[in-house]
């Protein structure tokens, strides 16, 4: 028995995801407009907070970030390939790796937390230009989810394998 595709019908999360990547992408001008190469806009936030608590492991990165331990891992692979960063041996146990910014690293994080800021002051702008606020819109949604969660609703509509 086959079962019609559901792949070929519209992605609800097409649109969304296609936004940020053009988001990103026009960051990433920026950035290269500037002679940045190779600092793709997610590493400014664990640079950013580098560069003011000095080297921390990848948990506790993630930790201060708000994001996952392998989000954050797959993001240090990439910001080292870059040559933002350092990872060695942590202290005491040789499974922790202790990240640190490079010289390159840490001379682009003022031009980061201006982006980080003007980035900031046009989402806000953004925000009051359109009827429903993307912050707003998110929280609205975040507080739907507290009331019955996303597995909860996902549950509500599958059906079982006949």
């Amino acid at each position: 028995m086959t079962s019609s595709d559901p792949t070929v019908l519209p992605d609800p999360w097409q649109s969304l995801h296609q936004l940020l990547a053009h988001l990103d992408a026009e960051i990433e001008q920026i950035y290269r407009a500037r002679g940045i190469e190779g600092v793709r806009p997610r590493f400014a936030y664990p640079l950013i907070r580098l560069a003011h608590t000095g080297p921390l492991t990848i948990r506790a990165l993630a930790g201060s970030l708000d994001r996952s331990h392998s989000a954050v891992s797959q993001t240090v692979a990439a910001m080292r390939k870059e040559g933002l960063v350092t990872s060695e041996p942590g202290p005491g146990d040789a499974r922790t790796r202790l990240i640190d910014l490079t010289e390159r690293g840490r001379a682009l994080v003022p031009f980061l937390e201006a982006e980080w800021r003007a980035t900031h002051a046009t989402v806000a702008e953004l925000d009051a230009e359109v009827p429903h606020a993307l912050t707003g819109v998110v929280e609205e949604l975040r507080s739907a989810l507290e009331r019955r969660p996303m597995q909860q609703r996902i549950l509500d509509h599958l059906e079982e394998p006949k």
